[in-house]
């Protein structure tokens, strides 16, 4: 497994506080966190990455949810060392699966992590995506590839939840996700710190209640401990 080297978009400066690394979810960019970015970089550094396949970062046409990972880990490595701490992860959806591996694979790089309406994987009846018209931003094959392994995921996706230790915040995004509410909750009950925040948003919670996800985010990375 090769890793390939992420593009990234930086806001803020560093300060005595952690970075925040933004990942965001399957058909999007680092562009799509730039609302949020800017409320959060007032008093931090930080960052959002393209994950392989989508906006500036290579695309190799292999997209193994662990591969993303490993792309990650290099991004979180190399911000923990420029900083002299871990980072604090912010993730959306497919982003918030890759960030449970890289937590879960090194607990020493995430100090918090934050999951935006991301359920624990279980078994699902297949939905094959229309593409969309048009010049894509991402790699369609990208989208198939990941959409495979979530409807059919390892089995040891519990154990990799399990063993996320960083606090970890999840945001639901309430009745008008198409994510199982249920599945979200055990995301919040099987890290080892979980608590579980509602904000009725849909998936999106971010791009459609900007000021209120950020208000949440700021607020759980101030928490002492």
């Amino acid at each position: 497994m090769t890793a390939v080297v992420l593009h990234e978009q930086r806001w803020g400066v560093p300060s005595g506080l952690p970075c925040v690394l933004l990942v965001h979810a399957t058909g999007d960019t680092s562009a799509d966190w730039a609302e949020v970015a800017a409320g959060l970089a007032v008093d931090r550094l930080v960052v959002a990455v393209d994950l392989r396949g989508h906006g500036e970062s290579p695309r190799p046409g292999s997209y193994g949810l662990g591969e993303l990972a490993e792309d990650l880990v290099v991004v979180a490595d190399s911000l923990a060392a420029e900083q002299g701490r871990p980072v604090d992860v912010v993730a959306h959806s497919l982003g918030g699966l890759v960030a449970c591996l890289v937590a879960s694979r090194r607990p020493d790089l995430v100090r918090r992590l934050v999951l935006e309406d991301v359920p624990v994987p279980h078994p699902r009846d297949p939905r094959p995506p229309e593409r969309p018209d048009g010049e894509l931003a991402f790699d369609w094959e990208a989208v198939l590839q990941v959409r495979a392994q979530i409807d059919d995921p390892d089995p040891g996706w519990s154990q990799v939840v399990a063993a996320v230790s960083a606090p970890t915040l999840v945001v639901w995004g309430g009745p008008g996700s198409p994510m199982p509410a249920e599945h979200v909750a055990e995301m919040a009950e099987t890290v080892a710190d979980g608590r579980l925040v509602r904000i009725d948003a849909g998936h999106l919670v971010h791009a459609r209640q900007p000021v209120v996800f950020t208000a949440a985010v700021r607020g759980f990375l101030a928490l002492p401990g």
